[in-house]
């Protein structure tokens, strides 16, 4: 290979310079971006397929690559800078000490076809702001906002800040998945605005009459023939079918596992199945407060609807965090923290979640599987799951209650606190089923009647207890013993919360064995007979 004259000194210092020169060349990013104050400066290695336009600090680029992966490198700080990012293919986006903010719309901004991944540098820390989102169409309303698969990674930090009304954090129309990463994600700007109810709310007196009288306004409509009992009288026609033997309880009855029954409505009027299905479109099925009378309700099980509500994360499709430190923070009525509307996994790492509104929110299955996970409500549910099927969904296309889980914990550790008191709940699955298997679980929230969603004996494969009227003392410690004294462990909430309704559960709970459950002012011991159990 080396001429004979050359020795083996030279040898190895030649081997080592080709060696950086084919590692500079394999690992070139095919375009660089430097931003600096009002400008930007591209290096274009790969030019075939590939268009580039730069007007002051935004970027524009267009590729039609759809076999090969384009890579990017960001660096450097701009105050009114953007990239725009329109592929065919997949692409690589690496953030090696970038500082951008967008005066208008994402900093981010990925038209992908396919799946970009966002990668932080090993060492880095960088940052992403959107500061106004005044055209949500065009200018996409989040720090980074993606059309397709969205993929965040690395060994660097990554801060994302919404600062503008109507923004949020990180927004993608397909999956979202989160590995290695240490991520904070904090919106403080306001709504846009806010839909009405579905149900425009009850009158001031309260619940109007649900006999033939039509003319009433406001809450549910009249129900031709009245409301008939809830007892054994299942021959009244018109409005709620009556419960043969009266109303399940929500609990341990062994008769009826899971809390309510699936409804039929056979005997409802196909004019009023057609309101209720118009209504059911926009609302989420919970009670939401009273109105300025304090006499009706605002909307009975309805939710607040509102336009570009801030939310941190947020997905049309799954989320699924693998590992990594996950903190999202937001502030605004309505700003959940991370919302996935196909569901949500977490499979590992730290996640940390404080918001108004869900901390955790998805409209299918929410699942725990080894993440260490801390979601904390001040206004509403911690963890919330709204499947298709779950309770109070009639008119839908499954009329039938849904038997499968939606929320399921095998491992890790959840904490989910709600810290307003009933209805809202730690965890929420809706009346649909909710399965522990495993994992270290302390919810604390309020629930319907204090009793939240809850496991049965056929769920709870692992023993879980609900504690009904633990008093909540803020930064006193919570300490879990064994039948012999000893400290399973020590959980401290932030805040203050009388009678709550906690679930608790733990690896260190056996069929058999004796807990006590013990704070300022509360202490509770109990046997688990069964694999859940209500403590009062």
């Amino acid at each position: 290979m080396f001429p004979k004259y050359i020795n083996n000194n030279m040898k190895k210092i030649l081997l080592w310079v080709l060696l950086i020169v084919m590692g500079s060349v394999c690992h070139a990013e095919d375009i660089t971006i430097h931003y600096k104050g009002m400008k930007a400066k591209v290096e274009q290695m790969v030019k075939d397929s590939v268009t580039v336009t730069v007007e002051g600090a935004h970027v524009n680029i267009t590729s039609l690559y759809k076999d090969h992966k384009l890579t990017l490198r960001l660096r450097g700080k701009s105050d009114d800078g953007q990239l725009v990012l329109k592929t065919a293919g997949k692409a690589k986006v690496k953030l090696d000490g970038l500082t951008l903010t967008s005066q208008e719309g994402a900093p981010l901004h990925l038209k992908n076809k396919k799946k970009v991944e966002v990668t932080a540098a090993k060492g880095t820390t960088n940052s992403l702001t959107i500061a106004a989102c005044i055209d949500t169409v065009s200018h996409k309303a989040s720090a980074v906002w993606a059309k397709d698969k969205l993929r965040l990674s690395g060994k660097g930090t990554l801060d994302i800040v919404a600062t503008g009304d109507g923004c949020r954090g990180i927004k993608s129309k397909k999956d979202i998945t989160i590995e290695e990463l240490t991520l904070h994600v904090t919106t403080t700007g306001n709504n846009l605005g806010e839909k009405p109810f579905g149900f425009p709310g009850m009158p001031e007196g309260g619940f109007p009459n649900f006999g033939n009288d039509s003319t009433r306004r406001g809450g549910f409509p009249a129900f031709p023939g009245g409301f008939p009992a809830f007892g054994n009288d299942s021959t009244r026609r018109g409005g709620f079918p009556a419960f043969p033997g009266g109303f399940p309880a929500f609990g341990n009855d062994s008769t009826q596992r899971g809390g309510m029954p699936s409804f039929s409505f056979d005997d409802i009027p196909e004019e009023v199945k057609k309101q209720f299905e118009e209504m059911r479109k926009n609302f989420n099925m919970r009670p939401e407060g009273g109105d300025s009378t304090g006499m009706g309700m605002g909307g009975f099980g309805g939710k607040h609807k509102y336009v570009a509500a801030t939310k941190g994360i947020a997905s049309k499709g799954k989320i699924t965090i693998n590992s990594g430190a996950v903190t999202v923070r937001t502030s605004t009525a309505g700003a959940e923290g991370i919302e996935g509307k196909e569901g949500i996994v977490f499979n590992g790492g730290t996640i940390d979640v404080l918001s108004p509104d869900d901390a955790i929110n998805a409209n299918a299955v929410i699942e725990f599987n080894g993440a260490h996970v801390t979601a904390r409500s001040t206004g509403n549910d911690a963890v919330d799951a709204n499947p298709q099927g779950g309770f109070f969904m009639p008119f839908g296309n499954d009329n039938a209650q849904n038997i499968e889980p939606a929320i399921i914990i095998r491992g890790g550790t959840v904490y989910a606190w709600s810290q307003v008191g009933p209805p809202e709940e730690g965890l929420d699955s809706d009346f649909a089923p909710l399965a522990i298997e495993g994992g270290t679980i302390f919810s604390v929230g309020g629930g319907m009647g204090e009793m939240p969603s809850v496991p049965t004996n056929e769920t709870a494969r692992q023993p879980t207890a609900l504690l009904i009227g633990l008093h909540i003392m803020k930064d006193a410690p919570v300490q879990l013993l064994d039948g012999d004294g000893a400290l399973i462990g020590t959980i401290t909430v932030p805040f203050a919360l009388r009678r709550s309704a906690s679930l608790v559960s733990s690896p260190a709970f056996k069929l058999g064995g004796t807990y006590t459950v013990k704070t300022a002012g509360y202490e509770k011991s109990f046997t688990f007979n069964e694999p859940f159990m209500v403590v009062r």
